[in-house]
């Protein structure tokens, strides 16, 4: 069987078409789909179904695509096995990450990993989605639930905790609640419910059943902006709140508890630049844990 055709396969399989992976892996297309073909003969098989809107695993696609990944994380392995022990730290990682983590936190750090290894390019992603390990979206995700499908390696980061917050130009006009039953009188800035991108993160209710926001901001660093500006009480992320003196808490409820996890495929684990990244990460939220209490 050769590597080079399992290679392509997997691209396929996690980009869900043949152009996409062609792109990925910078081929032509009609190479990707003859290299794809190839390997389904060589099967004696079809593995994928070739629908309108892209290349869909067929079941024998799905047994093959767990063998393809053990061959691939024993390819990686051999690799970073045979590789010499003083070889530098190089590649490309992908960290993808929320987007008040990301930027507030990772962003300001990371640069002292690629001064610290000269060959090792790091591409930050913080957004306020999810990415999929097994497709390759990114090599590390930072996760707020620990996964519980799929070939993953998943250490907890840090607790976080999320509070209610306004401007003191806001408390000083209008006041403050003293009661959750109060807040349905204030204006309220919330989060886009339908786009969250975890059940953990859809906590509004837990705040206050009742919760009414009339606006509404798909991240969180754009709540944080808007609760800084005046436009009414927020849900923010007390360690980004704490950064900014002119928000002050609101005390009708008390913060609640949430948590980041470090997260990668485990057929990535051999690789050195991952390693380093993931060490790296950890070491630097361990070293500002008291932030994040």
């Amino acid at each position: 069987m050769n590597w080079d055709d399992v290679r392509i396969f997997l691209a396929v399989a996690r980009a869900g078409q043949i152009l996409g992976a062609a792109r990925r892996l910078e081929l032509n297309h009609a190479t990707v789909s003859r290299r794809v073909a190839a390997l389904e003969d060589s099967l004696r098989t079809k593995l994928f179904r070739r629908l309108t809107t892209g290349s869909e695993l067929t079941q024998a696609g799905e047994r093959f695509l767990a063998v393809a990944e053990r061959m691939e994380a024993d390819m990686i392995a051999a690799r970073a096995d045979l590789a010499d022990e003083d070889d530098a730290v190089s590649g490309i990682v992908r960290i993808g990450a929320p987007d008040g983590f990301g930027t507030v936190f990772l962003a300001q750090r990371l640069g002292g990993l690629t001064a610290r290894h000269r060959d090792l390019s790091i591409q930050l992603v913080p957004v306020p989605r999810s990415f999929s390990l097994s497709r390759r979206e990114a090599d590390i995700a930072i996760t707020v639930e620990r996964p519980t499908e799929g070939r993953l390696v998943a250490s907890k980061l840090v607790d976080y905790s999320l509070g209610l917050y306004a401007s003191r130009a806001y408390a000083e006009e209008h006041g403050l609640p003293a009661d959750p039953s109060e807040l349905g009188r204030h204006r309220l800035v919330g989060y886009v419910g339908d786009l969250t991108i975890s059940p953990s993160l859809d906590y509004a209710a837990e705040f206050d059943p009742g919760w009414a926001a009339r606006f509404q901001i798909s991240s969180a660093l754009g709540q944080t902006e808007a609760v800084r500006a005046g436009a009414g009480i927020g849900i923010l992320h007390t360690f980004i709140a704490r950064m900014h003196p002119e928000l002050v808490p609101v005390p009708c409820s008390p913060p609640i508890r949430r948590a980041y996890w470090l997260v990668y495929h485990e057929t990535v684990r051999p690789l050195r630049r991952v390693q380093a990244v993931a060490s790296f990460i950890s070491g630097e939220v361990e070293k500002a844990r008291g932030q994040f209490a």
